[in-house]
Parts: C-alpha cells; structure tokens; sequence
C-alpha cells in the first residue's frame, strides 16, 4: 500500500478521534449579555457574549469543557458536524474574545452565537444561543 492511503486515511481518524472528544457539558449554557432581542441600536453595535458551565480558551488549545466563540450573522447554523466556516456570515473569536464591536448595515440583523473547539468544531452537544434580533438605526 503507498504512504498517501495511509496519511489519507490518519488524517481522517485524527479528525473523527477529535470531533468525538469534543463533547460539552449539557448543562453549558451560550448567550447574549447585550444587546437584548429586539434592541434598536446605534453604530459602533457592542456584542458581548456570556457563557455559563464551560471556558475560554483560544483555538488550538485543546483543554477538555473549553472553546472560543463565532458570531452567525444573518445566517443559519452552519453545519454542526463540521468546522465553522470563515467567511462574513460565520465571525471567529480564536483568540478567545468576549465581545466585539460591530458596524452593521441599517435594519434589522439576527445574530446567534455558536461555541467551537480548539478546531472551530462545535462541541457534541452543540453549545449555541438562541437567535436573537437586532435593529440597526
């Protein structure tokens, strides 16, 4: 057999061994501290995200109940199986930010919080807030 089978092959079961040790306590709990569903407010948007029941830590660190943040943006869930994509729906906070701020379009936006792993792949259960929206004046 050639050595690319076999790398193919370590690179899968590494990935499936990591999703698997990627679990959350069921009591972990992702939310909003603001803005509340249903605020109308003002550019520069302040978002600061709480967490109950696990820790932050930066991706890369892999320590068991721990992960950093994404931001959905106007924007499903993305695929829990799978890591979180990088792009303008799906915001990274790899370095284990608690909040951001944002200049958003007039109107109203949803946002929805989604905690990942050392790998931005969510955790088994999935760790998300609930979908909340917001009018930019």
């Amino acid at each position: 057999m050639s050595k690319m089978p076999l790398i193919a092959l370590s690179v899968l079961l590494f990935f499936n061994l990591a999703y698997a040790a990627s679990t959350a306590p069921d009591n972990a709990e992702l939310y909003f501290i603001t803005p509340a569903d249903g605020s109308v407010v003002e550019n520069p948007v302040t978002i600061r995200f709480g967490l109950r029941n696990m820790g932050v830590a930066p991706a890369g660190t892999q320590v068991e109940n721990t992960g950093h943040h994404h931001l959905i943006l106007d924007s499903e869930l993305p695929d829990l199986n799978s890591p979180v994509p990088s792009d303008d729906k799906h915001m990274h906070f790899g370095k284990g930010q608690t909040e951001t701020r944002l200049n958003l379009s007039p109107g109203k936006h949803t946002l929805q919080l989604l905690f990942g792993d050392y790998a931005h792949t969510p955790h088994n259960p999935p760790v998300v807030s609930d979908r909340i929206t917001i009018t930019v004046k």
